[in-house]
């Protein structure tokens, strides 16, 4: 039996940059600068957009045998990022992009996204994936991410620097 290897909070945190092609969210906007100017100083965030989050969240890093995203408080994560990062265009794109989801939920399934089964909210986010893709493909210096892409970095960075990603998925001590 293998014994598992522990690694430092900085290894870790190289790996997840490597592992995600070095692109951490809206690298755009962090290389600008910190704090930024003109960022939103409140995004207006009510607890029902922090549970979507939270199940966007747990699709993209579901529980196996270790927690998923939603374990780690990953809807008020999103939410801390996005207020205290990002600049107020990639914030308009963000707080759009949570009632796109629901917007595309209804469409799909007719209902919320928080409603719909763990099959469907994977068939949802992977056409939502897609879509980011093409966004990617044809956007151009200035322009922001797509929204999807903004949750997906967020739910990554999120976890991964938890307490629970940290210990329990990168086995970091």
């Amino acid at each position: 039996m293998k014994t598992p290897t522990t690694i430092s909070r900085r290894d870790a945190l190289a790996r997840l940059a490597l592992i995600m092609g070095g692109a951490i969210i809206g690298s755009e906007t962090f290389l600008r600068g910190s704090p930024l100017a003109g960022k939103a100083v409140s995004a207006n965030f009510t607890a029902a957009d922090i549970a979507l989050l939270d199940e966007i969240g747990d699709t993209i890093i579901p529980a196996t045998d270790t927690p998923g995203a939603k374990a780690t408080g990953i809807g008020a994560f999103m939410v801390m990022m996005v207020n205290e990062c990002y600049d107020d265009a990639h914030h308009a794109v963000f707080n759009s992009g949570l009632i796109k989801v629901n917007d595309a939920s209804r469409a799909k399934f007719g209902q919320n996204f928080t409603a719909l089964s763990s099959a469907q909210r994977t068939a949802l986010l992977n056409e939502l994936d897609a879509e980011q893709y093409r966004h990617q493909a044809t956007k151009t210096k200035d322009t922001p991410a797509h929204y999807f892409r903004m949750m997906k970095q967020l739910t990554l960075l999120g976890y991964f620097t938890s307490e629970i990603g940290a210990t329990q998925a990168l086995r970091f001590s």
